[in-house]
């Protein structure tokens, strides 16, 4: 039997989350909660910039099992054509949803170099204790239909903020987005650094040369 969508989702969540509790002794990103009732602050430029902020990490937890499929393979971690794969698909998404195109591929540039800090992270982590790597190895198809689904929505969020990321209150306001999205998901020292990578071009500022 052939598993469905949610099925799969379910699968993937919860490889994530035995990849993450055991590489981070513990101390890993915990399921996200339920998203709350939509209210008129999901239209303000906090609202606007939570999802962002929210899919970031979400996305970085399939780091973990992207880090965890590729270990003792001698697969790369860099893997240009998989990225622009990403790169090329999350900007056609961008211009059917009317959003900026540059914009989106500078957004998700980062998140790719964020998914790689983690799997980096993890990995010297498995090199220098062995026994703290994963004992199974999550199927990479699976998680990267995982991936293509959160860039699906994270598309559409950029498309849907573009004046949360244009204002001035955008750095501020994603900071503490970011706060609240690190303590809901109790997020360790590697995926805090990683998920403040992913976000570093979301506001207009973000992505100016020297920021």
């Amino acid at each position: 039997m052939q598993p469905t969508t949610s099925m799969r989702r379910a699968l993937v969540a919860g490889a994530a989350a035995t990849v993450l509790f055991a590489a981070a002794g513990g101390a890993a990103a915990a399921p996200a909660a339920p998203p709350a009732a939509p209210s008129a602050a999901a239209h303000s430029p906090y609202g606007q910039l939570r999802p962002l902020a929210a899919l970031s990490a979400e996305r970085l937890a399939t780091g973990d099992l992207v880090a965890a499929a590729k270990w003792g393979t001698g697969a790369p971690i860099d893997d240009p054509v998989r990225e622009r794969q990403v790169l090329d698909a999350v900007v056609a998404q961008a211009r059917q949803l009317g959003a900026d195109p540059v914009a989106t591929e500078r957004i998700f540039r980062d998140q790719i170099e964020a998914n790689k800090v983690v799997q980096r992270g993890l990995h010297r982590l498995w090199d220098a204790d062995p026994s703290s790597a994963p004992d199974e190895r999550p199927d990479l198809g699976e998680v990267r239909k995982e991936i293509n689904r959160i860039n699906g929505e994270l598309v559409r969020a950029v498309a849907a903020s573009p004046d949360a990321r244009s204002a001035p209150s955008c750095r501020p306001l994603l900071t503490v987005n970011a706060a609240h999205v690190r303590h809901e998901r109790r997020l360790d020292a590697l995926h805090t650094v990683a998920l403040d990578r992913a976000l570093r071009s979301v506001c207009t500022a973000y992505g100016t040369p020297g920021s």
